[in-house]
C-alpha cells in the first residue's frame, strides 16, 4: 500500500557551536512529531544526522516536516525529503527500508541539495516526489498534478520560515500549538499587539493556514 516516507538529512550540525544541544533538540522535535501524528513507522534517527519516518498521509509527513524545521531553527536547519510510493522492510532490526516510495523521499532530498544552488530557490529545504505509480493503486491518492502543486507551497513555505526570528519562530511555535495570540503574549512576556503586528508583518498567519490545508491531503 502506498505511503508517504519523509527523509531529513540535519545541515551543518558537525561545525554547530553546540552540538550536543542541536542533536538535543532534533531528537525532541522527533518524539514530538511520533506523539503528535503516531506515524506507522515512527521518526527515527538513522545514520549520521539524518532521520526517516513513513506517515499513512503525505498530509501528516508534510505537517511534520514543518514542524521539525521550526523547532530547530535559527540555530540549525534540516533538508526534507518525502516520497509517495510503497515501501518494502528489508531487514527488521536495525530496520532497513527500500521500494519506489523510500526511493522517491532520497530523490526529494537531491532536488532541495540541487535547489539551494540556485538563487531564485536557495531557500528550499522541503521537496515532495511522487513516486513512479504517481498515485495510489485506487486512483485516489496524491498524484503528479498533486506533486507540482505541493512543491510550489513548499517553495513559498521555506521562504518565509528561512527568514524568521527567534522571537517570530516562538510565535509561529505556538500558533501550530493553538495558542492564542493574547496567552502567546504573555508567555513571551510581549504585549498582544506584539504579537499581532508579528502575525501580519512576517506572514505567520499565512504559513499556519498552509499548514492547516496541506494536513488535509490524503
Amino acid at each position: 500500500m502506498p505511503v508517504t516516507t519523509l527523509i531529513g538529512d540535519l545541515i551543518g550540525s558537525r561545525v554547530s557551536a553546540d552540538r550536543r544541544a542541536l542533536h538535543a533538540r532534533f531528537q525532541q522535535a522527533i518524539d514530538d512529531v511520533n506523539e503528535r501524528f503516531a506515524p506507522p513507522t515512527p521518526a527515527r534517527i538513522t545514520v549520521g544526522d539524518e532521520y526517516q519516518a513513513v506517515f499513512a498521509s503525505l498530509g501528516d509527513a508534510l505537517a511534520a516536516s514543518l514542524l521539525v524545521r521550526i523547532a530547530l531553527r535559527p540555530d540549525g536547519d534540516i533538508r526534507h525529503g518525502l516520497g509517495r510510493g510503497e515501501v518494502q522492510v528489508l531487514d527488521a532490526s536495525p530496520r532497513v527500508e527500500d521500494g519506489p516510495g523510500w526511493w522517491a523521499a532520497r530523490a526529494g532530498i537531491e532536488r532541495v541539495e540541487a535547489a539551494e544552488g540556485r538563487a531564485a530557490s536557495r531557500t528550499l529545504r522541503t521537496a515532495y516526489v511522487a513516486g513512479p505509480a504517481g498515485e495510489d493503486e485506487a486512483g485516489t491518492g496524491p498524484g503528479t498534478d498533486t506533486e507540482a502543486l505541493v512543491n510550489a507551497t513548499l517553495l513559498l513555505r521555506d521562504e518565509l520560515v528561512t527568514g524568521l526570528s527567534d522571537r517570530s519562530l516562538s510565535v509561529l511555535r505556538g500558533l501550530l500549538d493553538d495558542e492564542t495570540q493574547r496567552d502567546l503574549a504573555e508567555r513571551l512576556g510581549i504585549s498582544p499587539s506584539a504579537v499581532s503586528q508579528r502575525v501580519r508583518a512576517d506572514g505567520l498567519g499565512t504559513i499556519v493556514a498552509a499548514h492547516d490545508l496541506m494536513k488535509e491531503i490524503p
